[in-house]
């Protein structure tokens, strides 16, 4: 066993790991939470330190405690920001449910850094968490760990994404493929308008996020235990976000009711909603390319992705999508993790919300993985591609639905004949339609020209 020291607080005394820069309350939770062995996320470490950094700024404005004090808690902040923070922060993501543990495990290990740099005691309580509750400081630290990686990770990567399907869309324009509804052969299209419908779906996913970040950086700071402010100083929720805004770059105001953000956390749910919606585009996207890449030989076969990995243990040869497949992964855990989200937005018992940790969790989780991924499915999936011209255009010919473009001149019933006629025969629908109609064959090959489908409307 490592060598221990014995820290006390209002329960009593307590053995802590004796290098350990936490104290006694965590070291509890430490003990009491052997649940998961999940720490909480290190997004959601980061921010609350830097809202603790901005709390001691706040505070030493307000002369609430010594300017040589709060510097001291600002430089040691800074000091665990430079190198490996998270060792420091040892609580399990399940532990009480206003996510005190993790509040009081920021405030002790910035006790300790501040102690020294300070040459006096800096109190974990009175000093470190001087006007704050954490019913307050957990919320906005979701809020502001959410703000940062939304702002840093995710809409970038999703902005990647986009223009990388932009640019791929305008490679493959000249490509002609048969379209699907159902998965049954339909019209055709343009490979470059399947790509296009990619990128504006995520497009539209970057908007949406985009509309909920002013939601997302109004904070709970100031509301402490349960809204009213106690222990805080009037100016303090104002002072912080000021403080916060310049450390991060980043807009923050309070909350225009700090009962609603620490009651609730229907900004979250909101955030996660649409961060399920952009797993499910992405899903859709990585099943296509799935679908199109299928084969080689006994599916679709339209693409070629970039070959990865070898597919098999046993076939040799064999190269599986691996890209698409972790997207679709990806997009499950997220939906997984909105549903969690949205059971702990529902344990809002009166003046707090008692899921803090779990939302925060799977919020920064989705994140991450929604950051991650769409930077691979850009550079290993899409942007790499190669189409398979051949199997585009020996589809394409023997595509009875290409009747339809003919329906304005010889009706829908007499069409539908034609295209039976072809598929039970499996002849190209030109030679049929030139058999039972009175079209010449080069009206017919104007008719039915692939690309000129593509454009839509009534082919003159």
């Amino acid at each position: 066993m490592s060598e221990t020291r014995i820290e006390k607080d209002s329960m009593g005394e307590l053995a802590v790991p004796k290098e350990a820069l936490y104290a006694a309350q965590t070291q509890r939770a430490v003990n009491n939470f052997p649940v998961s062995g999940q720490t909480m996320p290190k997004a959601f470490i980061k921010a609350l330190l830097l809202a603790k950094y901005a709390a001691a700024e706040a505070n030493t404005d307000l002369g609430l405690i010594p300017k040589p004090m709060g510097a001291a808690i600002c430089q040691a902040v800074d000091q665990l920001l430079a190198g490996d923070y998270t060792k420091h922060f040892p609580v399990d993501v399940f532990q009480t449910g206003s996510g005190t543990s993790s509040n009081m495990n920021a405030n002790e290990v910035l006790a300790t850094l501040a102690s020294d740099i300070y040459g006096d005691n800096v109190g974990a309580n009175d000093h470190i968490n001087y006007g704050q509750s954490s019913n307050d400081i957990i919320p906005s630290t979701i809020h502001i760990s959410a703000a940062i990686e939304l702002a840093e990770k995710l809409l970038p990567s999703l902005d990647y994404l986009v223009n990388s399907i932009r640019t791929k869309a305008q490679e493959v324009d000249g490509y002609v493929k048969t379209g699907r509804t159902h998965l049954m052969d339909a019209m055709p299209v343009r490979m470059s308008q399947s790509l296009n419908a990619w990128a504006d779906q995520i497009d539209s996913n970057i908007k949406h996020l985009q509309q909920l970040q002013s939601s997302v950086q109004t904070l709970a700071q100031g509301g402490t235990a349960v809204g009213t402010g106690i222990n805080a100083h009037q100016d303090f929720a104002g002072k912080f976000n000021i403080a916060l805004s310049k450390k991060t770059g980043i807009a923050f105001q309070p909350a225009a009711n700090f009962f609603t953000h620490i009651g609730s956390q229907d900004i979250a749910v909101a955030l996660s909603g649409q961060l399920k919606t952009t797993a499910v585009s992405i899903m859709k996207i990585a099943n296509d390319l799935r679908w199109m890449n299928s084969g080689p030989l006994a599916g679709l076969g339209e693409i070629e992705l970039e070959a990865l990995q070898p597919g098999s243990s046993i076939m040799p040869g064999k190269v599986n999508p691996v890209i698409p497949e972790a997207a679709a992964m990806v997009s499950a855990q997220v939906i997984g993790n909105d549903s969690a989200i949205t059971v702990a937005g529902q344990s809002g018992n009166f003046e707090l919300n008692v899921m803090l940790p779990l939302v925060a969790k799977n919020l920064l989780d989705s994140i991450e993985l929604l950051s991650n991924i769409s930077v691979l499915l850009a550079d290993k999936a899409i942007s790499t591609f190669v189409v398979k011209e051949d199997k585009l255009k020996d589809a394409l010919s023997k595509n009875p639905i290409l009747v339809t473009a003919l329906n304005p001149i010889i009706g829908y019933l007499k069409a539908a004949e034609i295209a039976k006629i072809a598929y039970k025969q499996g002849r190209p629908i030109i030679e049929v339609a030139a058999e039972h109609t009175d079209l010449s064959h080069e009206e017919l090959t104007r008719l039915l020209n692939p690309t000129k489908l593509t454009q839509g409307g009534i082919q003159n």
